[in-house]
């Protein structure tokens, strides 16, 4: 084993291994908020999609709640997942037009998003859009 290295730590004493070597390590856990915080602070928060929305479309999945902070919880929920396909479609939209513009040298053109654009960035996110046949 010489010019080896092992992967264990001995003591000096008859060549057991190192007993702290064994030792459980403390586990760190980063200290966040706790949820009542984020919950307490939806009080004053006025999200993008009005309550009264949020209220239609939970009671209509047979939801019913009273409670306004439960309401803005989902809509700063359906806000970010609107809000994360939105940038995932223009990501692509921008590729798309970047191979499109590295064949056919120009000016600048406007970004124009498609649906097909959209189409992939909610396929990311699980979500299966069909053209309706009258379409292809």
């Amino acid at each position: 084993m010489s010019g080896q290295e092992t992967p264990f730590s001995f003591s000096s004493s008859g060549g057991q291994p190192d007993p702290n070597l064994y030792q459980p390590q403390p586990q760190i856990t980063p200290q966040h908020p706790p949820l009542s915080d984020l919950v307490g602070q939806l009080e004053d928060y006025t999200p993008t999609i009005p309550d009264a929305v949020t209220s239609h479309y939970l009671s209509s999945a047979g939801f019913d709640t009273s409670d306004p902070r439960l309401l803005r919880l989902v809509s700063l929920a359906a806000q970010k997942f609107v809000s994360d396909v939105a940038n995932d479609a223009l990501t692509h939209c921008k590729m798309r037009q970047a191979n499109q513009a590295s064949s056919k040298k120009g000016k600048d053109r406007k970004l124009v998003m498609t649906t097909e654009d959209l189409s992939s960035a909610l396929g990311e996110q699980g979500v299966t859009v069909k053209k309706p046949p009258y379409y292809q």
